[in-house]
């Protein structure tokens, strides 16, 4: 008679973590002002102020918005701040920077409020190998924030996880 199979891992306490289920829904757009300075370089104070007010920002409803400049032109701080004050009715959230850093800035917000009592005490994995774009530094926060909970911290899969972090034993 052959033996029963078991599966180890549905019977174990890992608790898998997948930052892709903490995503936020809502398109990402990249806004560059670099054709709203003279000759993509100078940024005249009048001429900005004109195609801030004559931009439709109606189009940024729901949107995450990354601002930046692709030139090499130095950037007033006021000038990104001019552009927020008329996207922030209408975005869900404006950075300066590029998407990367807006979906950095995103899972930061996100892995600050999360609840990490139901890991406490707990073996916990992290999931890898994304279809959304989780950024690195996602990974990095999330292991400081498990770190003082979890009783130990893998990456990957159960069948094949990398060991990270085991907590010592008092």
């Amino acid at each position: 008679m052959a033996e029963e199979i078991i599966n180890r891992v549905a019977n174990s306490k890992l608790v898998t973590v997948d930052l892709e289920d903490y995503y936020p829904s809502g398109p990402r757009v990249q806004f560059d002002i670099k054709d709203w300075l003279l000759e993509g370089f100078v940024l005249r104070e009048k001429d900005f102020r004109s195609s801030v007010q004559s931009h439709n920002w109606e189009d940024y409803r729901g949107a995450y918005v990354a601002l930046t400049c692709s030139s090499d032109a130095i950037i007033p701080g006021w000038a990104y701040m001019l552009i927020a004050t008329e996207l922030v009715p209408y975005a869900k959230k404006v950075v300066v920077g590029d998407l990367e850093t807006l979906e950095s800035i995103l899972y930061d917000e996100i892995i600050d409020n999360l609840d990490v009592s139901p890991f406490q005490d707990k073996p916990v994995i992290v999931k890898g190998c994304s279809n959304k774009p989780v950024p690195q530094n996602a990974y990095l926060a999330l292991v400081s924030k498990l770190q003082p909970v979890a009783r130990s911290i893998m990456y990957g899969e159960a069948c094949s996880s990398v060991p990270l972090f085991k907590q010592k034993r008092k």
